[in-house]
């Protein structure tokens, strides 16, 4: 995916760009009207002259923002997508507020899941009550065997369990879905804030029990504090089980097909059976359940025998009232917050409630939303504009690929038939899901989204052992994001990044291309990077490359793992370039690709000098604002140890400096810092 860090739970959307204009780009334009636009594209205002781009293109994109602009209050950080997220937003508003008086039924749904969630005085008069029945399962628990039964159950309403499931194509059969079993996430973002001596960790680690005692006492726990010490324990132990980041990624390693009987081998006093059914799934999903962490999930069965049964209830309690804090009494949103935006992201006060009511509307009624989104907002011109965007894209990929010097010619012909089946979806999807079975009332909020979670859950796993559904949508309509898909071999651009700022068609074609072109670039090229090269054309994860072809390859995205290794984004934390590596190649190739598409575009023509940059300079210049952004220092290093996306910084200088475009644009000369040496540079895509 493009994003730079995604927040919210899974199964609900994965978690971009700059206004176009002479002015410094805000939040408050978003909300207001747009500034006026250069018709070259670029935001010469945003840009700092003072710096050269030879000694670093991202400040001379982006430095009189990056001076000027601070990050606001509610936010971790601040740049072209959370402003892109903020204009979604306000458009998801007036759609919501007009819905509740809709004439459609399931309008009206997103109507009333708003205004139950605006209702604070009744939700403040509801305390706790609403989860009471859930509450009461867990309290319920008399043996260990019911452990897996109430994990099962809490999984299907939507709280982060330690043993998760979601419903995804099968990797070894890509026409069916299969059950993956999986590791979840925890309380804090990654193993080093559990298992790190470093102070920095010390002391998120004692702000979380702090937390988790301070979260139990809201909801009445008089033992409080010693089920704080016993849930920080146990969620250590769980995350000494974890698998590393990079190796979660690896497709070849999760791929470990269980049979009931096996699981029953692998974790023999964990009850599948009784988990199976609490998370009402269909008797086949036990013959199409893939592990992807096998150790990891017979050590958690384990730590079902052996830590105490009280522990296990009160971690369970905790989950429950954690995973809907934000949507609870002012008392637990706001701890919910201090602890999960203000020490682990550095945020400094909570968003506006109107925004976080729009967030949930997407969230659980992301289609809904999604066709009014469309009917309001996107035209039918936007989509052609895109549509041959995207064509002009594909035509330069498939000349890539034949003029690669590293791919032997029998493995080309398999990656231009990959690339020709490759399923482009752009806008919004061909049909809308129906939510007529759902049930939302305005009164009723915690009701809301404990039923909306159940319905996602059970119309995902319904579907084991089904045939594929390739006109599904993995991201809604409003979300101004992307992603390829490899187990589909597609990609997606919501309406929402397919609008200005992100492309604007009355902009210059280079501008476009270095900023709209390096995305659809970056999304397709995910297909051959180091994740997705492992998938053929039918989704299928298959070794269709030579050996030869997988030596050359390797020894060229050395060289990126090796440089993104020494960036130093915090003092003593580096980037992970293997956790990056499969990001850094699609963004490389992405804007390899665009630069190709721009030339094809002046078939031969000398593009004029517009704003007094040279059409190379609008390409790049519009690739480095695309990524215009700053982090706190908190969210930063959480997105370091977490996240596959490389800070914004150096997105852009570690990338350029690879493409020979990029020192012709700027007459980047040797010695310059931006000047990489040629054997240093890989030439991939």
């Amino acid at each position: 995916m493009h994003s730079r860090n995604r927040a919210g739970k899974r199964r609900f959307g994965k978690p971009y760009m700059a206004w176009i204009g002479m002015t410094f780009l805000t939040s408050a334009m978003v909300a207001s009207a747009e500034p006026p636009r250069s018709h070259s594209g670029v935001i010469l205002q945003n840009m700092d002259p003072s710096v050269s781009p030879r000694a670093d293109l991202f400040d001379y994109a982006n430095g009189g923002w990056l001076r000027t602009v601070p990050i606001p209050a509610d936010r971790s950080s601040y740049g072209v997508q959370q402003i892109m997220i903020d204009q979604s937003r306000s458009r998801l508003r007036a759609i919501a507020e007009a819905a509740r008086t809709a004439g459609d039924p399931e309008a009206r749904k997103v109507g009333a899941l708003y205004a139950s969630f605006m209702d604070e005085s009744r939700i403040e008069r509801a305390g706790i009550r609403p989860l009471q029945p859930e509450l009461a399962r867990i309290d319920a628990i008399s043996n260990r065997h019911e452990l897996a039964s109430i994990m099962g159950r809490l999984d299907r309403i939507g709280m982060i369990v330690p043993i998760s499931t979601y419903v995804a194509p099968d990797a070894r059969d890509a026409q069916h879905y299969a059950l993956w079993l999986s590791q979840n996430d925890l309380g804090l973002p990654g193993k080093d804030y559990y298992l790190s001596d470093g102070a920095t960790y010390v002391d998120k680690r004692a702000k979380y029990r702090a937390h988790v005692e301070a979260m139990l006492s809201l909801a009445g726990d008089v033992a409080a504090p010693r089920h704080a010490d016993a849930i920080l324990s146990l969620e250590t132990a769980i995350a000494r089980l974890q698998w590393i980041p990079v190796d979660r990624r690896d497709p070849d390693k999760t791929y470990n097909p269980k049979l009931l009987a096996e699981l029953n081998l692998l974790a023999p006093r964990f009850d599948w059976v009784a988990y199976f059914a609490a998370s009402s799934l269909p008797p086949a999903a036990s013959a199409r359940s893939i592990a992807r962490q096998p150790d990891y999930l017979a050590g958690v069965a384990g730590l079902t025998e052996t830590v105490p049964l009280e522990t296990w209830k009160a971690y369970f309690r905790y989950l429950l009232i954690a995973g809907t804090a934000r949507y609870l009494p002012a008392r637990f949103a706001a701890e919910d917050f201090a602890f999960n935006e203000a020490v682990l992201r550095g945020t400094k006060a909570q968003a506006e409630r109107w925004k976080r009511g729009c967030e949930l509307i997407d969230r659980l009624l992301g289609e809904a939303t999604g066709k009014l989104y469309v009917a309001r907002y996107f035209s039918p011109q936007a989509k052609a504009n895109a549509d041959l965007l995207v064509d002009n894209l594909f035509a330069a990929y498939r000349d890539h690929i034949q003029a690669l010097d590293w791919m032997d010619p029998a493995t080309k012909v398999q990656a231009l038939a990959k690339l020709a089946a490759m399923n482009v979806k752009i806008g919004y999807p061909k049909g809308w899901r129906d939510y007529s079975a759902l049930t939302i009332r305005p009164d009723d909020l915690i009701g809301n989204i404990l039923r909306a979670q159940q319905f996602d859950y059970d119309r995902q796993h319904r579907r084991v052992g089904a045939l594929v559904d390739r006109e599904e949508w993995q991201m809604t309509v409003s979300t101004p994001d992307a992603y390829y898909s490899p187990q589909t071999n597609e990609i997606a651009f919501p309406a929402a990044i397919l609008q200005p700022p992100l492309f604007d068609p009355e902009a210059d074609d280079a501008f476009n291309y270095g900023s709209t072109g390096a995305t659809i670039g970056h999304e397709m090229s995910h297909g051959f990077d180091n994740r997705g090269s492992r998938f053929d054309a039918a989704g299928n994860l298959r070794d269709w490359w030579t050996p030869a072809d997988h030596v050359r390859y390797a020894a060229r995205t050395a060289l990126l793992v090796r440089q993104f290794d020494g960036f130093e984004p915090l003092p003593g934390e580096h980037v992970d370039g293997r956790l990056v590596l499969s990001e850094n190649i699609a963004d490389l190739a992405g804007l390899s690709i665009a630069w190709q598409a721009y030339l094809r575009t002046l078939q031969g023509r000398t593009p004029p000098v517009i704003d007094g940059l040279t059409g190379a300079q609008r390409f790049f210049l519009g690739y480095a604002q695309s990524y215009m952004g700053k982090r706190r220092d908190e969210a930063m290093l959480s997105l370091i140890k977490t996240n596959p996306h490389p800070p914004e910084r150096y997105r852009v200088n570690g990338i350029v400096v690879h493409l020979p475009a990029f020192y012709a644009a700027f007459a980047v000369k040797p010695g310059d810092p931006m000047f990489l040496a040629e054997d240093q540079r890989a030439a991939i895509w």
